[in-house]
């Protein structure tokens, strides 16, 4: 990147515009630039769980989401550009596989909640499935790949089972719902 950075404050976007990776401009509400700022967002709100004890597994696990976010964020900056590959996917679906399998199988809805570490797991969550609905909405008005679409809701499904896997971690269990607490 050599000092392609070393400017941070360039005042370009002061008039409502922001730049696109092929050089184009769009206004900063445009929905191309609200679906990078939800992948921008989740991969913040992952950058805090990772300020949490996790296992060393989910540790690395989710450092690599966190370059794969970022190139996702590359791809829907620069219209027709592909960076998410099929490996990409196939990794998400094999800890989906792997991790899931440790886990007793869901009876009841859980809550958000539980351990510190396990709630962020669901914050991103939910802030993965705010990114995918950007997306989507990004692709009605504009060409997108499919992989940033199917990247975000294997994620989104990745988070929950890690949620999961972290509040035992933490010697805990899931949160349940107790739908019959009003009877």
């Amino acid at each position: 990147m050599g000092n392609r950075l070393s400017k941070i404050a360039t005042r370009t976007g002061d008039d409502g515009t922001t730049g696109l990776g092929d050089g184009s401009r769009v206004q900063k509400d445009d929905a191309r630039i609200t679906a990078i700022g939800d992948v921008d967002e989740l991969n913040s709100h992952l950058g805090v769980l990772l300020c949490e004890p996790l296992p060393d597994d989910v540790r690395a696990a989710l450092v690599e989401i966190q370059h794969d976010l970022f190139d996702l964020g590359g791809e829907l900056c620069i219209p027709g550009h592909s960076m998410i590959e099929d490996q990409y996917l196939a990794q998400l679906d094999a800890w989906l596989a792997a991790y899931n399998a440790t886990l007793p199988p869901l009876a009841e809805f859980i809550l958000p909640g539980g351990s510190r570490a396990a709630s962020l797991a669901h914050v991103g969550r939910t802030v993965c499935r705010r990114a995918e609905r950007s997306i989507v909405a990004l692709g009605r008005v504009d060409r997108v790949n499919s992989a940033p679409r199917q990247y975000v809701n294997r994620l989104s499904d990745l988070l929950f089972v890690f949620a999961r896997v972290l509040n035992r971690a933490d010697g805990g269990s899931d949160v349940l719902w107790n739908h019959e607490r009003r009877k």
